[in-house]
């Protein structure tokens, strides 16, 4: 399946594990003290999550492989939109599916959905669909950890779909259904085959109960300054952890 990174044992003792409301404060403080923007953590998590997709799943050369990505309205959806964009410029056959029409997209979810429409990237809203179509890969951004009580409609019918099929998962920062700071696995959760979380592991990653769900966890850069988490909100001491690599894997 291409390059695999290896557990990275001696980061094991520096990594700090994230609550939700840490994670949130994490954004808050990239736009508002660092101006560093939405759009920028978008791209550099769509990029990240690209590229784990051609290394991990899909031999290291995407052309012509198909690959459904299955998209929230939200920042998850919207880092789904970005790896989207990037396998479809390495030749993969994309297939996006949304849980909403595009008018039900804001923001900089909306932006990233607009340059796949001009790009003539193929994009369905799940309620036109019976099924999910036939993929080497489902790339799981329906929810990410803004995750509130189980999901429904359109997030429950792509989780329930990836599931049935046979190919591998690779979820986006969680496994949609998962909660991220409690570690409950809500009905129906996606049981992925790989999750690559973004900036710090969410602290509901890594409990018992959901590691059927999470599979191999991937931790990977979104280039958030390391002295915005000693910042009075987080008080916490991180090392360069991406140093060496863009993305790292923790289990």
């Amino acid at each position: 399946m291409g390059k695999r990174h290896e557990p990275i044992q001696n980061l094991k003792s520096k990594i700090s594990y994230l609550t939700t409301d840490q994670m949130r404060e994490v954004d808050r403080a990239m736009i508002e003290e660092y101006h560093i923007e939405l759009i920028q953590m978008m791209e550099n998590a769509g990029r990240n999550l690209a590229h784990l997709a051609r290394t991990r799943f899909l031999d290291g050369d995407p052309r012509s492989r198909p690959v459904a990505v299955l998209c929230g309205t939200g920042g998850n959806g919207g880092g789904g939109l970005v790896c989207a964009r990037r396998l479809h410029n390495w030749g993969a056959a994309v297939q996006v599916v949304t849980t909403k029409p595009d008018d039900g997209y804001r923001g900089v979810p909306a932006h990233q959905l607009d340059i796949l429409r001009r790009m003539g990237v193929p994009v369905v809203e799940a309620a036109h669909i019976e099924r999910l179509p036939a993929a080497d890969l489902f790339v799981d951004a329906v929810i990410g950890y803004s995750l509130s009580g189980a999901p429904r409609g359109a997030a429950a019918f792509l989780i329930q779909g990836a599931n049935a099929h046979d190919a591998p998962i690779l979820s986006l920062d969680a496994p949609s259904g998962v909660d991220t700071t409690t570690g409950v696995a809500h009905d129906p959760f996606v049981r992925a085959t790989a999750t690559m979380t973004l900036a710090l592991p969410k602290e509901g990653l890594r409990a018992l109960t959901v590691a059927e769900a999470v599979g191999e966890l991937y931790l990977a850069d979104i280039s958030v300054p390391p002295g915005l988490y000693a910042g009075p909100g987080l008080n916490l001491s991180i090392d360069a952890l991406f140093a060496q690599d863009d993305i790292i894997r923790l289990f």
